[in-house]
């Protein structure tokens, strides 16, 4: 059954429902709804899992990587700065190849001070690991947080899920929650085999000191199986669809093109193409359905970088508007822009432009969206800024 919940509500409910052995938590706006339903479901006696209040965000993701590490299903979430103090942390973990999951409410960074939904706080640690997964909607974040935790122990490593701030975690929306039963017949409880775990009867080390003859390697393996976890997160995606339909986000009679990577939204053979990722594509949907020739390519999965899912799609436009809410300072296009153009370079001859919209929670009308359509087809190598409001 559908609820009418708001989106730290509906990610509250499903991660209980994945029943973690510990959560770790320090409040930021804009995640803190999250934790503080986590701790209400803990102290109503709704909830099994070991609930520790942290003193900082490096202290909560220290706790869950220690956790993680002594072979238990883990949780926390954060935003931002919080994000950004978890930096050191955050790359422990996937040197470590521990499946840690965690919520990042997207906002912008200081300074200026903002409390409000960007994504330049996880385009600052995207090199950090992380399998990096983004919602456009309630329904998306509840199946990609049951999917993050499969990928993460199956591929040993950690799944960060994003969530653009107060545009979905403080909003409400119709919602199916799986059952706890429902979850567990396609995420069984943790097994971690000896060796993957600390274990007084088994002792292993995690993140030692390599020497030079050794760190690369060691480094080159990360990359290696971060960049071959496409296949599995298309796979499990799949899975998760035919094992749990109703926690899945339905396809849209315009969807051509729906796997764990990327979702395509629009005609054909589009004329233009705009890229972009979370709730940002369902305004940009809204506007394309005026245009008749144009389509969305929607990143559901940041890393690992999907550049064939997504040039199979360029190569039948001519135009393509990459649409950002970060941006990569001292740059000439923005951190996604930069990528696609780069996979794109002597591959396909689709003209690329760079955009940046919605910072520090500037909001995104139609009428933007269909002036970057216009803009696509001019002439243009650096990032625009597009922001006025009409």
């Amino acid at each position: 059954m559908k609820q009418i919940l708001e989106g730290s509500q509906a990610i509250s409910q499903t991660i209980n429902n994945i029943k973690p052995a510990v959560i770790s938590a320090y409040p930021i706006t804009p995640q803190t709804h999250i934790v503080e339903d986590l701790a209400r479901l803990k102290s109503d006696g709704q909830a099994d899992y070991e609930y520790v209040r942290a003193e900082s965000e490096f202290a909560a993701a220290s706790i869950v990587l220690g956790a993680s590490a002594a072979g238990a299903r883990v949780y926390t979430a954060t935003s931002s700065q919080g994000l950004l103090l978890m930096t050191e942390v955050i790359f422990n973990i996937a040197g470590m190849r521990l499946p840690v999951v965690l919520t990042c409410a997207n906002r912008g960074v200081s300074a200026p001070i903002t409390i409000w939904n960007d994504h330049q706080d996880v385009m600052t640690v995207r090199d950090a690991g992380w399998v990096l997964l983004f919602a456009e909607d309630h329904q998306e974040a509840v199946a990609q947080h049951i999917l993050a935790y499969k990928i993460a122990e199956q591929a040993k490593l950690p799944v960060m899920v994003n969530v653009d701030g107060f545009v979905l975690t403080h909003t409400y929306e119709d919602v199916a929650i799986p059952t706890a039963a429902e979850i567990k017949k396609y995420l069984p409880d943790i097994s971690p085999a000896k060796g993957e775990f600390l274990d007084v009867d088994n002792p292993a080390s995690f993140g030692t000191f390599a020497a030079p003859a050794y760190y690369m390697e060691i480094r080159q393996e990360l990359h290696n199986d971060l960049s071959d976890s496409k296949k599995l997160i298309n796979s499990e995606y799949e899975k998760l669809k035919k094992t749990i339909p109703e926690a899945v986000k339905k396809n849209e009679a315009n969807t051509k093109i729906n796997n764990g990577l990327i979702e395509y939204y629009g005609p054909k053979n589009p004329k233009t193409v705009l890229i972009a990722l979370g709730s940002l594509v369902g305004t940009i949907k809204d506007a394309v359905d005026e245009t008749g020739d144009t389509g969305v390519i929607k990143i559901k999965c940041l890393r690992p970088f999907p550049e064939k899912d997504i040039l199979s799609v360029l190569k039948k436009a001519k135009y393509a508007a990459v649409i950002e809410k970060a941006v990569s300072l001292g740059a000439s296009v923005g951190p996604i822009a930069m990528e696609i153009k780069a996979a794109a370079q002597g591959n396909i001859k689709t003209k690329i432009r760079s955009f940046a919209v919605g910072l520090g929670g500037r909001d995104i009308t139609r009428s933007m969206i269909k002036g970057i359509i216009a803009d696509a087809k001019k002439n243009g190598d650096k990032i625009k800024f597009v922001g006025k409001l009409k």
